[in-house]
């Protein structure tokens, strides 16, 4: 008699991504999340009742709902900690991976009481940056706590990085950057010149096709310099009569108020509160503008420069990695208007200027910040950090 022996396969290594938001999936994860599926188990936790988001996105990783809640509330913390524990603890992942702040901390601490071997924290912004007194202190404690707890560290930008370990938050030796920043990279195939597209953002709007367009593309809120950005727009616009300024995100803060006492130009300043089509508006635009406070790299500038679009960008911290200043782009100081008007009549008053800083600005972004470097680089960063690499784990 013959008898065969069937060989039990062995068991992939598993990862389980930890976010507030579905739309941080939706927005910086979907790449990583199809790579890490093809050798890894994969699991997303995330604050959404949708069950079957993730299969919208045509991706292959089992879901789990929890409520993490964006803003500090402690007996939902104390819940959703809870259930991140019993979780961890029944699918015994061999790594877990955790984008933004209060994810960030509840999974590094549900991670460390399971007992779970290899914890990652990828910062990519800190809250705190430009706060200050007990409110600056006491984030930048728990930004402490959740780089102690976990046992990796990752930072989207090298200035970032520099920052984090100059305020002692985390040591040189944990913290590293995959490649020479960015969270996901930018899809060259989604984000570049479309003439098309150009077209038809400004019919929406009535501008011109010759006008001059300023682009905001994010949440409206003082953090982000908007309130900057319109006081230098009341500038540029008497002196450029044909400029108009788009933002496009949210009003979070009001700030839309504040120009609409400007009859000279209120009809040059567009607002669209959505889009899930930021390349659309991209094509449309000739100088992005980000007046930040603080920002973890500025992913918005890399895309627009992706579009062959140049910036206007705060000189800080994240900023100044997207940004090669004088060559794909301007920087002011936060908080000046007067030297965002300055930088932005700059590239007005010149457009041989600006299409020369947007051409650069394009092939810098596409050799430098790809999204399949960003995934590539992720998945070697993975292989060489995770349990059992050296035990006869997936190659």
């Amino acid at each position: 008699m013959i008898h065969s022996l069937t060989m039990s396969q062995p068991r992939r290594p598993s990862i389980c991504y930890v976010v507030s938001s579905e739309m941080t999936v939706r927005a910086f994860l979907p790449g990583h999340i199809a790579a890490a599926s093809e050798r890894y188990e994969v699991a997303v936790v995330a604050n959404s009742a949708s069950r079957d988001f993730l299969d919208q996105l045509g991706l292959q990783a089992a879901f789990h709902s929890v409520a993490i809640a964006r803003q500090i509330a402690p007996w939902a913390d104390l819940k959703a900690l809870l259930k991140l524990v019993r979780l961890f603890r029944a699918q015994h992942f061999d790594m877990i991976h955790s984008v933004s702040p209060k994810a960030g901390l509840l999974a590094m601490l549900a991670g460390w009481l399971a007992g779970t071997e290899c914890r990652i924290h990828i910062f990519t912004g800190q809250v705190w940056a430009n706060k200050k007194g007990w409110k600056r202190w006491l984030l930048k404690q728990l930004d402490r706590l959740l780089a102690g707890l976990a046992t990796h560290v990752l930072v989207d930008s090298p200035s970032q990085r520099d920052f984090l370990v100059a305020e002692g938050v985390v040591s040189s030796a944990k913290a590293s950057v995959i490649g020479v920043g960015s969270i996901c990279g930018v899809d060259a195939e989604k984000f570049k010149p479309d003439a098309e597209a150009r077209r038809c953002i400004r019919e929406d709007f009535g501008i011109p096709e010759s006008a001059p367009v300023l682009l905001f593309l994010g949440r409206l809120h003082r953090d982000k310099g908007i309130a900057d950005l319109i006081a230098a727009f009341a500038s540029l616009s008497q002196q450029f009569p044909d400029a108009h300024l788009l933002l496009v995100g949210p009003d979070e803060g009001g700030l839309l108020a504040l120009a609409s006492a400007q009859d000279a130009w209120g009809k040059r300043l567009h607002h669209a509160p959505y889009t899930d089509q930021p390349a659309r508006f991209m094509a449309a635009a000739d100088v992005f503008c980000l007046p930040s406070y603080r920002e973890g790299f500025g992913m918005v500038v890399i895309e627009a420069a992706a579009a062959g679009v140049p910036a206007v960008a705060s000189r800080i911290y994240g900023v100044t990695d997207a940004i090669e200043a004088g060559e794909t782009g301007l920087l002011h100081e936060p908080g000046d208007a007067a030297g965002i008007a300055a930088a932005v009549a700059q590239l007005i008053e010149n457009p041989d200027l600006r299409h020369a800083m947007g051409e650069k600005a394009r092939k810098r972004a596409l050799s430098l910040f790809s999204r399949e470097a960003s995934i590539s680089g992720l998945m070697a960063y993975y292989e060489k950090i995770r349990p059992g690499r050296s035990t006869g784990g997936t190659p």
